[in-house]
């Protein structure tokens, strides 16, 4: 078996922040300054919560063109993914507090999303139009996205990664363990899928709880916010404003013309150092 490559000039200084959005929880490493190559190995190690640090996703923020900043996101099963809603608002409130400016522009395999200083605590980002074709999803076949072949005619969106979104009338009775992985590997997704499942408590408020591609039942999910706003206000059950009520706290989701917007509180947990024993054992 051919080894992963690795980083020759790996860094026995590399430094760490832990932080979170709803409970949401994410590592993130600045490499700006040392370049560091982030490897799938070395997320996956970061991301076991025995052996590692642990997290739901891995921020990598490093230099973008023209001196623009750059996130990368990586799932503790050391898969790669274009976007990540609170990750994004937790590396904004970095980047704002570095330069001082009220709003900031972030490079992603999304594409280039604006977050701002909501006050009260609070950050925004936009996390872009939905996308809301079979091959954007992407599906594995051309289909109607407001009811997927598969039991509980769940919905699709994308939202720079894949969402199935299921409708329920109770949430907190879904047995999220035993569903979610069948869902999450469906023949439908060839790139697999996030799953939500939704109850709407009202036009302007949805109860969720979520299943996270990479094998995870997490507190929250911004992306996956966005995503369960767009398929119940494409159903006519809420409108385009809505709290979401998640595990770990509340979003406001609001989807309007220029993208969908996703606004929630952020926390600064800890800083740490990764020691030379721990990136030597992934050479």
């Amino acid at each position: 078996m051919e080894r992963e490559s690795r980083s020759p000039a790996r860094s026995q200084d590399l430094r760490f922040l832990k932080m979170h959005g709803l409970g949401n929880d994410f590592v993130v490493l600045d490499t700006r300054a040392s370049g560091e190559a982030v490897t799938p190995g070395l997320a996956r190690a970061l991301g076991d919560r025995n052996r590692g640090v642990g997290f739901d996703q891995l921020a990598v923020i490093r230099a973008g063109g023209a001196g623009s900043v750059r996130v990368d996101f990586w799932n503790a099963d050391g898969s790669a993914a274009d976007a990540c809603g609170n990750a994004t608002r937790c590396v904004a409130r970095l980047l704002m507090a570095e330069s001082g400016e009220k709003s900031c522009e972030l490079e992603t395999g999304r594409g280039r999303l604006l977050a701002r200083d909501a006050g009260h605590g609070l950050i925004a980002v936009n996390m872009g139009a939905p996308q809301l074709t079979w091959d954007t999803v992407p599906l594995a076949r051309e289909m109607d996205l407001d009811a997927l072949p598969i039991e509980g005619d769940p919905g699709a969106a994308g939202m720079g990664n894949p969402h199935c979104v299921f409708v329920v009338p109770d949430a907190e009775a879904v047995d999220l363990a035993a569903i979610g992985p069948g869902i999450e590997h469906h023949s439908l997704f060839p790139k697999r899928t996030n799953v939500e499942f939704v109850q709407v408590i009202d036009r302007e408020t949805i109860r969720m709880r979520v299943w996270e591609r990479g094998g995870m039942i997490t507190l929250a999910c911004g992306s996956g916010a966005c995503a369960a706003v767009v398929v119940t206000a494409r159903r006519g059950l809420t409108g385009r404003k809505v709290t979401v009520r998640l595990d770990g706290g509340e979003l406001f989701v609001d989807w309007r013309d220029d993208g969908v917007w996703m606004t929630g509180p952020t926390a600064l947990v800890f800083e740490g150092r990764l020691s030379a024993e721990f990136l030597a054992a992934l050479r």
